[in-house]
């Protein structure tokens, strides 16, 4: 009778000891609801959603180890895991991201990204995660508005909804995200202008805007943020001049403007910054060419090509540090051609189409 008391004991203890350690129910129902909503044909990935402990051996998921809540949904559909390797593929899933994922509330991060397939809103409910850090939807067919009430997520470092068919505007809430350091919006139809206030995002490191419909001037308070290194603006339709400060930023490194409808000169703050990558082409910038460059100049790569920039090309290109490709062609440059370095190595493909530029690697003066 003992022994078989301490049996019923044991056992009752295992499966209070395995019910503490597992998800909640109310996790396993909300991720099963999640991907009710899917279709993945291919992979298999869902294949391992079973039995009742979401926290053990689901694909994709990770919880807490003390609450044991479903805290990380990971599911990309480009990836290294040996799940790709034996298909010798890469996902692709359709169907749409349940408003269900808002009920697993201790989501510290989502990323559903790169399965080419999935359609449909972000749940705006996303906007009512406490804990979201990380938010990565990037290479979807997701469509609708960024959530108006995305500046909840105080906690949110992590912004990629790129390579989408979004519209709508950039909501005015999203300036309240003050621990953003990722904001990639690149490729989707985004429409209307930078929030003039976009400066409050101080902890931002990246800013990637391009091939959307963004139109408008480019705020002055983009300066403001001291961590910005890659600001990528190229391929919309901002207008107005590029302010000079932008030239003064300590970190800036990358600056694409290329593909825009920006006027006026070209600062030459730029000229003698921390920016290495600067691409100012295909805009309408007028005026000459700064005669500024100095030993702070260091830039891999400047393209300046398809403006309206006139005038010879300045001397002190020569005592740039360094300028590994330079492109000046399709403006109104005229005169010689500076002799030694960048110039020597540079192919005649980077000065045609101006005025009257003469000299190697042209024709002779």
């Amino acid at each position: 009778m003992g022994t078989f008391l301490f049996y019923i004991v044991s056992i009752t203890l295992l499966a209070v000891t395995t019910s503490v350690n597992s998800c909640p129910p109310s996790d396993r129902a909300a991720l099963l609801a999640f991907k009710s909503a899917l279709h993945e044909p291919y992979l298999g990935i869902f294949n391992s959603w079973t039995g009742n402990d979401c926290c053990h051996k689901w694909y994709g998921i990770s919880c807490d180890s003390i609450t044991h809540r479903v805290a990380d949904i990971n599911l990309r559909g480009e990836s290294e895991d040996p799940i790709f390797e034996r298909s010798h593929r890469t996902g692709h899933m359709t169907g749409t991201i349940s408003p269900e994922i808002c009920k697993l509330t201790r989501l510290s991060s989502i990323t559903i990204a790169d399965w080419k397939g999935i359609t449909g809103p972000i749940p705006s409910c996303i906007s009512n995660l406490p804990y979201l850090r990380i938010l990565d939807l990037i290479g979807n067919q997701l469509t609708g508005n960024i959530p108006f009430t995305i500046g909840k997520l105080s906690r949110l470092t992590v912004l990629n909804v790129a390579d989408n068919n979004l519209t709508g505007t950039i909501p005015r809430s999203l300036m309240n995200l003050s621990s953003l350091m990722h904001l990639d919006l690149r490729n989707n139809k985004i429409s209307g202008t930078l929030p003039i206030n976009f400066g409050k995002l101080r902890m931002l490191s990246r800013a990637l805007l391009s091939r959307n419909l963004l139109t408008g001037r480019i705020p002055y308070t983009i300066s403001y943020i001291y961590r910005l290194a890659d600001l990528d603006l190229s391929l919309n339709q901002i207008s107005g001049t590029i302010p000079a400060s932008i030239g003064k930023m300590a970190v800036l490194a990358t600056l694409n403007l290329d593909g825009n409808r920006i006027s006026g000169t070209l600062p030459p703050e730029l000229l003698y910054s921390a920016i290495s990558v600067l691409n100012l082409s295909r805009n309408s910038i007028e005026g000459n060419i700064p005669d500024v460059f100095g030993q702070r100049s260091y830039f891999t790569a400047i393209d300046l090509s398809y403006n309206r920039l006139k005038g010879p090309i300045p001397k002190s290109i020569s005592s740039a540090s360094y300028i590994g490709h330079l492109d000046l062609s399709h403006n109104h440059l005229c005169g010689h051609i500076p002799v030694g370095p960048p110039f020597d190595h540079l192919e005649a493909s980077s000065f045609v189409y101006n005025d009257c530029l003469c000299g190697k690697p042209l024709r002779a003066c």
